[in-house]
């Protein structure tokens, strides 16, 4: 499988919606960090991860979207999961990182 990203400004909210869709694993979550410290770079808006397309992660995946908050923090930037499948959000719960991401369910 592979990983498309999909990236919307919603001006109204002033956010960024990043939709992956496909899979973000070993091979392709360089891709998806890149892509998403695009944005961080480059805007100072906040940003939304819309999980409703995101088929599968791994705990490469998990990295990099502990990097990328750690990097939002930085820059006083808001990064928000939503829409994630069961499979995905089960990552997220084994590993206590729903007490640390902020997770619309």
């Amino acid at each position: 499988m592979s990983l498309n990203i999909n990236i919307q400004k919603i001006e109204e909210l002033e956010y960024y919606e990043i939709t992956p869709i496909g899979e973000i694993d070993i091979y392709t979550s360089p891709e998806f960090k890149n892509a998403v410290l695009k944005i961080i770079e480059e805007n100072k808006e906040n940003i939304v991860i819309n999980g409703e397309k995101l088929d599968y992660m791994d705990s490469t995946g998990l990295g990099v979207l502990m990097s990328l908050l750690k990097k939002t923090k930085e820059k006083n930037i808001e990064i928000t999961l939503k829409n994630l499948k069961p499979n995905i959000y089960k990552l997220f719960d084994i590993t206590g990182l729903n007490n640390v991401f902020n997770i619309e369910r």
